[in-house]
Order: C-alpha cells, then sequence, then structure tokens
C-alpha cells in the first residue's frame, strides 16, 4: 500500500523550467563540475524538512488514540520511532528546483550581496538525469488537507503491516517500546521519499521539484561527501548532470538577481558562460528587481 502511494507522489511530470537557484560561487562550481549537489534531507531548511511530517504524524496518532484506537502502544510505538529515524535513520538526499525563477524570497536567500542566480534547466533534460541514476523527481505538496489525507494514508498502511506481521516475539522484544519496528523497517524507505516532498504551507509560493536519491544505510562506503553549512557539516551526493564527453553544461536559461552593478555584473556572467561554452537557449535576464542591501 505505502509502495503504491509513493508511486503516485512521484507520477507528476514536470513540463516547464526549473530552476535552481544558487550563488556565484555556486555557479562556478555547476559549470566546471558539471554537477549539482544533492543535500541530505535532515539537513535542509534546518531540520525543519522531516520534523513536519513528524509532526503531522504526531497530530494523527494522538487523534487515534483519544478516539479510542485498539492498539494504542502500536501508534506510541510508531511515533517513537518516526522521531528517533529522523536524525539516526537512512540517509537520502535531494537537490531542489523552482518552477519561478524570479522569485523575491529566493533572491533574499541567494543574493544578500548582489551574488545570485537562477539557472534554469529543461525539465525533461533533468528527468533523463534523474533516471540514468536512480533518482526520483517530485512536485512538493503544500495543501494542509492532502498532507493530512497521505498521512492517514500511512498510519492506515502501518496498521494493516502490523495485522499481518504482528508483534515480535521475540522474547526480549515482545511488549518492550521496540516490538513492531521490524513492522516499521518495511516502510522506511517509502515514509522518507514521501516526507521529502512535504513542505509547509507558509512554503507554497516557492512551487517546489525536488529531485530525490535511494535510500542510503551506510555512509561510510557511499559516495557521501561534506561541505560547510550555516552551523554545521552537510553530508551530500553529487548529482550529474550528464552530458556527452567534452559538450557544456546544458543551461536553458538563467535570471541574474538583484544588484547594484547591474550592467558590468550581466558583462561579466555572459563572459564567463561564453568562455566555458555555455550557451543559455533562452538567454540571460536581469530579474528586474530592485537591488536592496540586507
Amino acid at each position: 500500500m505505502i509502495k503504491a502511494i509513493t508511486r503516485n507522489l512521484y507520477s507528476d511530470i514536470p513540463n516547464e523550467t526549473l530552476y535552481h537557484y544558487t550563488t556565484f560561487t555556486g555557479l562556478v562550481g555547476i559549470v566546471d563540475s558539471q554537477v549539482l549537489w544533492a543535500s541530505d534531507i535532515r539537513y535542509m531548511n534546518d531540520s525543519a524538512e522531516l520534523k513536519h511530517t513528524a509532526d503531522l504524524i504526531r497530530i494523527e496518532v494522538t487523534q487515534r488514540i483519544t478516539a479510542g484506537h485498539l492498539k494504542p502502544n502500536l501508534l506510541n510505538q510508531f511515533l517513537e520511532w518516526v522521531t528517533h529515524r529522523i536524525t539516526n535513520g537512512h540517509m537520502l538526499f535531494a537537490a531542489s528546483f523552482r518552477s519561478n525563477g524570479n522569485l523575491l524570497s529566493q533572491w533574499r536567500g541567494y543574493s544578500k550581496l548582489g551574488k545570485g542566480v537562477s539557472l534554469g534547466f529543461n525539465p525533461s533534460y533533468i528527468l533523463k538525469c534523474a533516471n540514468e541514476q536512480s533518482f526520483q523527481v517530485g512536485k512538493c505538496i503544500y495543501n494542509s488537507a492532502d498532507q493530512r489525507r497521505l498521512i492517514k494514508q500511512i498510519i492506515d498502511a502501518v496498521e494493516d503491516l502490523a495485522q499481518e506481521h504482528s508483534e515480535n516475539t521475540d522474547a526480549s522484544k515482545k511488549h518492550t517500546p521496540q516490538s513492531y519496528n521490524d513492522v516499521f523497517e518495511n516502510i522506511e524507505s517509502d515514509l522518507l521519499r514521501i516526507a521529502a516532498i512535504l513542505k509547509h504551507p507558509s512554503f507554497q509560493e516557492e512551487e517546489e521539484w525536488r529531485i530525490v536519491s535511494p535510500a542510503l544505510t551506510n555512509y561510510v562506503t557511499s559516495p557521501v561527501l561534506f561541505r560547510e553549512g550555516t552551523s554545521m557539516l552537510v553530508p551530500y551526493v553529487e548529482f550529474e548532470l550528464l552530458q556527452k564527453k567534452d559538450k557544456p553544461i546544458a543551461i536553458e536559461h538563467i535570471f541574474l538577481g538583484p544588484t547594484p552593478n547591474i550592467n558590468i555584473s550581466m558583462n561579466s556572467l555572459t563572459m564567463f558562460l561564453a568562455k566555458n561554452g555555455v550557451n543559455p537557449e533562452k538567454g540571460i535576464t536581469y530579474c528586474e528587481i530592485p537591488y536592496r542591501q540586507h
């Protein structure tokens, strides 16, 4: 049941240019390496990403127990397990794209010093790259009613699995806080994929799409790298922007973010792209948003 939910959530196909906001440093790195950095979702947005899903699960569990659920122990264990696995479980990596490449809230995040760009990619190109690397492409869900319905379906699936497999009969685990862990582990990867595209309704204007990696269970043997974040090291993996050998990166369009030096910034950006053989099909556009010193 939960695999069907995941398949349905990742069945939407983007049909508009997908924009990736970044800094000038990020632009230089992306063009040189032809990769995007897909960060561990536990470290995106100051750890708020998965917490939102955990909060939704907590609300639904509380409501079911209050209504007299026959197996409150199962639901309480599931909530405890989810809360723990958010920071200690499988690793899932994602990179973000926006349908809107000229969004004030994003420029505020990426061009505080007039150093932001949004790189527009053809959606078919991103889908092709994702498919070849076993990534999935998903459209983020912001609607509260849709999110609540999804959480209900997830917990229904947990109850069905528990009915099918029952509690662990191992004497050391039976009737302990971990007696249903074997059941929960069956859905961990799918639960993470669902959580990766559930975002707080306040972010709805972003119209975000995400490329999401397969779940990784061993960071030591997997190709996990680390970068400096705002206040910690952030694990990431490289998402290759696959091209034929010796071909430049395929960027469809670029927005230059707010800057106090529009003309010379546009000029140097144009020179950098030409020097690296990058020729956006739809050109380079200034965002036309007045620069404000933050």
